[in-house]
């Protein structure tokens, strides 16, 4: 087995999770994540943790999908499972990353309302959720098996203390802030044809406490890699282009722009997708509000993969999220955006743009008022 392997399952135990003796581990392993889920099964024995390891397929979720209705009992057996666990780790690399697409929207949506009670009761649990690479990961991010390899681990077997410490930085800035505006121009860049490709958009951050995403349950960050800090925006207003192609809900979407009044989408458009977009905002009525503003650090992920697990930590970038907001960016006792989905939406910010907090250039073409070469 590939060194890298049991490195990546060392981070995920002993930096991410956190694993205790005696802590209940739920880990829930996909197709083809088998040589991962042995690495961390190996930790957790070493560490004395008790383990239960579960199956977690798209394939098999497809064939239950279209073989039910679109009343979905909320009774999934899972439930009582997650509420007995300390720490879920899920261990992504399926087969077939659009195994789903041909479920009915209508029907997922579904599927999803019903899920409440247990995705509230995995957040619960110091949970992780992490990849292995895989041929179909790999696929379709347009990259040989090998390469795709070198682009996870090099994501993922970081310097986590050193990029939590610079990541500090940003997260002091959008704690002590009260709004931030978002500026880019793609205007030229199409002669035209389209939707809007002008990004200008302001909203509010006042009272929220932003989280140094530093691919630990130490530092409330819950996804390895990471490599972010992110808040929860509110009074939302203006328009933002979205330029990085993604598949959300099985459908590649590419080219989305949102207009925002109010805190709410009132306008939208996409050059493809659109109608997985309109199905996302009709989840319910908070999918039309933003969770979550969050900015890309992590600079040891170099291109982007279609992957948002991957994709959204990228420096240069900048992204915003459909739907729940996380309790963790709330003041005690207050309820943020509340929604069945969490759906981000990515925007290059390496050239032709800012970032204002309160007025103040932090971040001009990528590069941060701390890092070398910015320019005011």
């Amino acid at each position: 087995m590939d060194d890298r392997v049991w490195e990546h399952a060392e981070v995920l135990v002993d930096w991410s999770a956190r694993v205790d003796e005696g802590d209940r581990v739920v880990m829930d392993v996909a197709e083809d994540a088998h040589d991962l889920a042995v690495a961390v099964a190996g930790k957790l024995g070493e560490r004395g943790a008790t383990l239960l390891a579960t199956y977690g397929s798209d394939e098999v979720t497809r064939a239950y999908l279209r073989g039910h209705d679109d009343e979905f009992a909320e009774n999934d057996p899972k439930l009582s499972m997650l509420e007995a666990a300390d720490v879920y780790l899920r261990l992504a690399g399926g087969r077939n990353t659009t195994a789903t697409a041909d479920v009915p929207a209508e029907r997922r949506r579904a599927a999803a309302k019903a899920n409440v009670a247990v995705r509230e009761a995995r957040m619960a649990t110091d949970w992780v959720s992490t990849v292995h690479p895989t041929r179909s990961l790999a696929q379709q991010a347009g990259m040989a098996y090998e390469e795709y390899q070198d682009f996870v681990y090099e994501a993922v077997l970081r310097d986590w203390e050193s990029l939590a410490d610079e990541m500090a930085n940003m997260k002091e800035v959008l704690d002590e802030g009260s709004e931030v505006r978002i500026e880019t121009d793609r205007t030229d860049r199409d002669g035209g044809r389209g939707p809007s490709r002008r990004t200008d958009l302001t909203m509010s951050i006042e009272n929220r406490t932003a989280v140094n995403s530093a691919a630990s349950v130490a530092y409330d960050s819950h996804n390895l890699p990471s490599g972010e800090v992110f808040t929860a925006p509110y009074a939302t207003g203006g328009e933002v282009f979205f330029d990085v192609p993604m598949t959300i809900d099985a459908t590649r979407v590419e080219n989305v722009w949102l207009e925002f009044e109010g805190g709410e989408v009132v306008d939208f458009e996409a050059e493809q997708g659109a109608d997985a977009i309109a199905n996302v905002l009709d989840t319910d009525e908070g999918a039309r509000r933003l969770g979550e503003l969050g900015i890309g650090m992590n600079r040891g992920i170099d291109r982007f993969t279609d992957s948002i697990l991957f994709d959204e930590k990228m420096g240069d970038t900048v992204h915003l999220a459909l739907g729940r907001a996380y309790d963790s960016c709330l003041p005690e006792g207050e309820t943020g955006n509340d929604s069945a989905v969490h759906v981000d939406m990515i925007t290059d910010v390496s050239e032709d743009s800012r970032l204002l907090v309160d007025g103040e250039v932090i971040q001009r073409n990528g590069t941060f008022r701390w890092e070398e070469g910015f320019e005011e």
